[in-house]
């Protein structure tokens, strides 16, 4: 294993599959946020804006940006390789690293939905950390009712863990979240 150092600021990070390309955000995917902003699952649970304008756009961009300066993890576009365009959303949040522990979540704009970009960005990004940080865990949660989202975990090689009862307030409401789970292979 080659251990990527996770002090901050974080280095940057662009990973590529036959699909999909995971890079940072930038001024260029705009259309991105503006598109993710109509989708209150979305605005609702992340800093993606519920009213877009420009600068709000720019302001999500920016904070994905000093995620990585403060070392809370990375915050990458899920990008179509062909054309480069942003799909989506995915991020590797490490402020349990220090436990061996990671998770990750992620969106895709609904303009870009129904692709498969999200389960292979997912196996993309797991496959990378379990290969180069010192964790032995990701964690995703997943609101019980988002059956696209747990297809997308399965894709990922995630496992249901377990149902969490009030786990995650959305809004000003305690919601459930499942668990799904994977694990560094032993041995």
């Amino acid at each position: 294993m080659t251990t990527v150092s996770v002090t901050a600021p974080l280095p940057p990070l662009v990973l590529e599959g036959p699909d999909v390309r995971l890079r940072p955000w930038t001024a260029r995917d705009l259309p991105c946020v503006a598109d993710a902003a109509t989708d209150p699952a979305i605005t609702s649970i992340t800093t993606v804006p519920a009213t877009f304008s420009t600068e709000s756009g720019i302001a999500f961009i920016e904070r994905q940006h000093g995620r990585l300066r403060d070392g809370e993890g990375w915050a990458l576009a899920i990008a179509d390789v062909a054309t480069d365009d942003a799909l989506g959303h995915i991020g590797l949040w490490l402020h349990q690293i220090w436990k061996g522990r990671a998770e990750i979540g992620y969106w895709v704009r609904p303009g870009a939905r129904g692709r498969g970009a999200a389960g292979a960005a997912l196996a993309l990004l797991a496959d990378w950390a379990l290969a180069h940080l010192d964790l032995h865990r990701l964690s995703l949660f997943i609101e019980p009712g988002n059956t696209a989202s747990k297809r997308t975990a399965d894709h990922g090689g995630f496992e249901y863990e377990a149902r969490l009862r009030q786990w995650e307030r959305i809004g000003t409401e305690p919601r459930d979240m499942d668990s799904y789970v994977r694990l560094r292979p032993s041995g």
